[in-house]
């Protein structure tokens, strides 16, 4: 099943599609080059800009990110819903500087971070130039199609948004 996405602001169209039964794959082309995308998805006080979709209410109160291959991660999340805060944490599996990212998603393991099977979905992006462009691809591959299922309610709708406020974010001049 394939969503491409608009958003109301009419900017690039994001595709959120399941293939098989436990792969979802995000496409889209930011118009930043490669080294801006990047740093938006490695550095912290970036990162904590755009990733939480505004709609569901939820801020990143706190974002601890060690990117670098064997490296961890630990983003803490506020929502009025949740008084103590959600916090998802993993570890970065592969790093290649301004090409790919790979990290586990653990917030359903046991807390070590340490491996696909920890609960969650393994999270692939590539960031690919393209004419002062970037083509980004996030690759979810979750341990059953039934930990996809759950997943994707909703994500057809989030990730739009997500890349839509990592647009907004990358439109202005770099600091």
């Amino acid at each position: 099943m394939t969503n491409d996405m608009r958003t109301a602001s009419g900017d690039r169209p994001t595709s959120v599609e399941r293939q098989g039964d436990v792969d979802l794959f995000v496409t889209r082309v930011f118009a930043a080059e490669v080294e801006r995308v990047y740093a938006a998805w490695t550095k912290p006080a970036l990162f904590m800009r755009w990733w939480a979709p505004r709609s569901m209410g939820a801020t990143i109160t706190d974002a601890r990110m060690d990117v670098r291959t064997s490296g961890s991660y630990q983003i803490t999340f506020a929502h009025p819903s949740s008084p103590t805060g959600m916090t998802f944490y993993g570890r970065y599996l592969e790093v290649i500087a301004n090409e790919r990212l790979v990290w586990t998603n653990d917030e359903g393991g046991d807390g070590h971070g340490d491996g696909p099977g920890d609960g969650g979905a393994v999270t692939t992006v590539t960031f690919t130039p393209r004419d002062g462009a970037t083509l980004l691809i996030l690759h979810d591959r979750y341990p059953t199609k039934d930990a996809l299922d759950q997943a994707y309610d909703g994500m057809d709708g989030a990730f739009p948004e997500q890349f839509s406020q990592l647009d907004a974010l990358l439109a202005y001049p770099a600091p």
